[in-house]
Formats: structure tokens, sequence, C-alpha cells
């Protein structure tokens, strides 16, 4: 390490509570994304709560409770605003806490870019390597546009978070930070993949059959890509590729059996892109100096038209209901806010684009609600307030456990009789006759 880089280590080394001192009401304040929360800060910044009104505290999906959040039930003293909506925003967006801020994932750097000035921006990074660089870890999609528009940069070390590799702008340069947090030695938050169904199992097995040597995987979280994770390394498919907004444990099994290779990919060649990870410990070892993988800002990795660049891709994303005109919601039930957009629209976009590519929603075809009432998740017109979150002019293939069908070029009765013919069997007399009361029948 270099004495310029040591020295200015030692001179912006600092305590929770002075780096986040002098924040004044009405401030913006990002707090970085997924598990890399910055605890320290957080609580520094809550013990202020008495000396300030209105602060904003955005996150790209708050992974833990906020103690801003915690220390200020009535919300009179911090604004919480999330980019991608988790468990711990649905909680308090239903005590009405927490605000989403709608976008088109690939967009996100642009819009920060464009129309958003913070403060202070926190990052939980790794410890400053011998250049003088702070790795963002298993979180890159919008950290550096915040840090481009930040007032001051904190970063919050700790030295569990893996050093991954990019891509580009994966890491900041000391040079670029005004505060250092140390006295972090917790591990990272853990997100094991969902047990899986039988109804997982039959809609995995339908995708499946959509699924060639030389493909480029977009899996997500849940069930449902776990278990297409495990029928794919049960398979005989051969050099698949991984080009995905989240890279998860499934893909790492994957590698390790063999099967992903990337050498059919036109772009990132060999390599695992991704623009964040979120799983078990399992995935942050091998993302570890990894050189199979590749961290990018997520204007680069969820845009439609890099994503076309590579043949075959499959991107796998679910949801909450659809119509039979095939407008997706994922991101709503109703009026209730529950998710986020993501990258959901962009990769379906980019994957019809791509040569070969398959976009596909996975759904199960019915739900059970607390009252232990079943209904259908495909309906004549989706719930009043819903979210379309995919228009149907996009929408390729839905696949249930009943089946998959392709939409593109069918005419929208056309797309009702296939969506009816893998809704559930109980649902689908009601579902023919809604139909045909309106004209799609």
């Amino acid at each position: 390490m270099s004495e310029r880089v040591e020295r200015e280590y030692e001179l912006k080394r600092t305590g929770a509570a002075e780096a986040m001192a002098g924040v004044k009401s009405g401030d913006r304040i990002f707090y970085g994304e997924f598990t890399l929360f910055p605890r320290l800060c957080d609580a520094a910044l809550a013990a202020q709560k008495d000396g300030v009104t209105g602060v904003n505290v955005d996150s790209v999906c708050f992974t833990q409770m906020p103690k801003v959040a915690e220390v200020d039930p009535d919300g009179n003293h911090f604004i919480l605003n999330d980019w991608h909506f988790g468990g711990v925003s649905r909680k308090l967006h239903k005590q009405g806490r927490c605000n989403y801020i709608p976008l088109t994932y690939h967009q996100g750097p642009r819009i920060m870019r464009k129309y958003q000035d913070y403060d202070i921006v926190v990052l939980t990074t790794g410890p400053m390597d011998e250049r003088g660089y702070f790795n963002y870890g298993i979180s890159n999609s919008m950290a550096s546009a915040a840090v481009d528009k930040a007032r001051r940069v904190v970063v919050e070390v700790n030295p569990n978070v893996p050093n991954c590799l990019g891509g580009n702008q994966e890491s900041i340069h000391i040079t670029r930070v005004d505060a250092v947090v140390e006295g972090r030695t917790d591990t990272l938050v853990q997100v094991p993949a969902a047990n899986a169904s039988d109804i997982d199992r039959a809609i995995a097995a339908h995708i499946m059959e959509v699924i060639e040597d030389g493909s480029c995987l977009q899996l997500g979280i849940g069930a449902l890509p776990n278990v297409i994770g495990s029928m794919l390394a049960d398979s005989d498919l051969k050099d698949l590729g991984v080009h995905t907004e989240m890279l998860v444990d499934s893909c790492v099994d994957l590698y390790e059996c063999g099967k992903i290779t990337g050498a059919r990919k036109v772009i990132d060649k060999y390599k695992m892109a991704y623009t964040f990870a979120m799983g078990t410990q399992k995935l942050y070892d091998f993302l570890h100096n990894n050189p199979t993988c590749a961290s990018y800002p997520v204007h680069y990795i969820n845009d439609p038209k890099i994503v076309a660049l590579n043949p075959k891709v499959v991107a796998v994303n679910n949801a909450v209901a659809i119509d039979l005109y095939s407008q997706v919601c994922s991101e709503s039930a109703g009026t209730r806010q529950v998710s986020g957009t993501g990258g959901q629209l962009d990769f379906i976009f980019g994957a019809f684009g791509s040569k070969g590519g398959k976009g596909i929603i996975g759904i199960s075809s019915t739900y059970t609600d607390s009252k232990g009432e079943v209904h259908s998740r495909i309906n004549p017109t989706l719930a009043p307030g819903s979210i379309v979150t995919l228009p149907r002019s996009l929408v390729q293939y839905v696949a249930t456990e009943y089946g998959m069908v392709q939409l593109k070029g069918k005419s929208t009765v056309e797309r009702a009789q296939a969506l009816i013919s893998i809704a559930h069997p109980d649902f689908r007399d009601e579902l023919a006759n809604q139909a045909a009361a309106m004209g799609i029948g």
C-alpha cells in the first residue's frame, strides 16, 4: 500500500456518529442495496432523531428493519423510500411508513443521475485493498450512480463482504470517500432457497422443455428458479451461460457440476455476469475473488439491448396475477405494494430480442387466502388497483403447472383461450364465460 493511500485512509477513518454528524432536516440519505445494510451508520442516524424532521432514507430493498424506523414509529423524523420492495418494506408500507419508488430497473442509475441528489451516501464495502479501493461486494446495481450524486460518501467496512470482481464500477477509491467507518464483523444476511412444492416442480418441468444447449439463463429468487436449477443439474444440457440481474445459489451448483461454461455467449463470454447476489454463505464464498463472475451496474446487466446480444436467453420471472388480456401484475395485490418492477420487464423484453430467446412468466394457477379459500391467479381482469408490471404487448410465454403457452402474434381471443387452457380446471368454465362476455371468448 502506498504511503499516500495509507495516510488518506487514516485521515478519513472515524466513528459512525462522527460520519453521520451534521444531518439536517430535509436531507436525503442513501443506505446502499440489499444485504449490504449499513448497520452502524443507521444506528448513529437513529440517535439523532430528536434533532431532525423529514429526513428521507432511501435503499434498494431493505433487508433488515432500520433503526431509524424503530425509533420513529410515527414517521415524524424519517421518511423511508425503497427502490425495490422486500419483506421489511412491505411491513413498513402497510403501516404507512415506507414508500415505493417506481422504476424500470435498468433505468435506475440514469434516474438517479438525472433527478436525485443525496446529502449522504452510506455503502457497506469490503476492506480497502492495497491500491486504495473499497469493493462494493455483492450489490453493484445503483451504488456507483448514487456516489456520483452524493455530497458526502461514507463507507462502512465489513471484512465479511466478498471481493467481487468486475465487470466495471465495482469499487470506489479512497479519494472519492469522505469517511471510513470500521467495526463491523457480522456475517451477511443469508437467504436460503424456498422449499419447492409439487406445483413448482410441474411448472419447472414445462420450462425445461424449451431450454437448450447453450441457453443463457436469468433465474431469480424463490422456489421455482431453484427447482429449475436442480433439474438443469440432472439434465444432459451443456454449455449454459448466465447473464442475470440476481446471482443465486443454484448458479453455483450448476457451475460446479459443469453445466455452466458461458462458452456460447457473445458478450462476457465464459463469465457469469450479474448486478447483485443474494443467497447463502456458499454463494458469497464462491464469489470472493472469483474471475468466473463479473459484477456490473444494472444499467448494463438489465439493458434489454445488452440482454439481447447473447443468443438463446431464457428469462424466468414470477407474477402475482395475469388477466385474460395477458396483462401481468407482479408487484401489487390490488392496491397493496408487495414487490417492485425490478428487472422483469427488462429481461422479458431483452429475451424476446435474443436470437432463440424466451421470456417466461412462471405462475401457479391458484393461491389460497388467509381464510382457506382458493382463488385463480388467471382472471378476466386484474383486481382494481393492480399494477401492470408487464404490458400485454411484451408477454411471450406463460407457464403454470398445467402447461406453457406462447402468446406473441396471437389475437386477444387466442390469448384468452391459451391462458384458460393452463388455468386450474375448476376455474376454466367460468373464465370462458367471462371471456365471451368481454368479447374475447
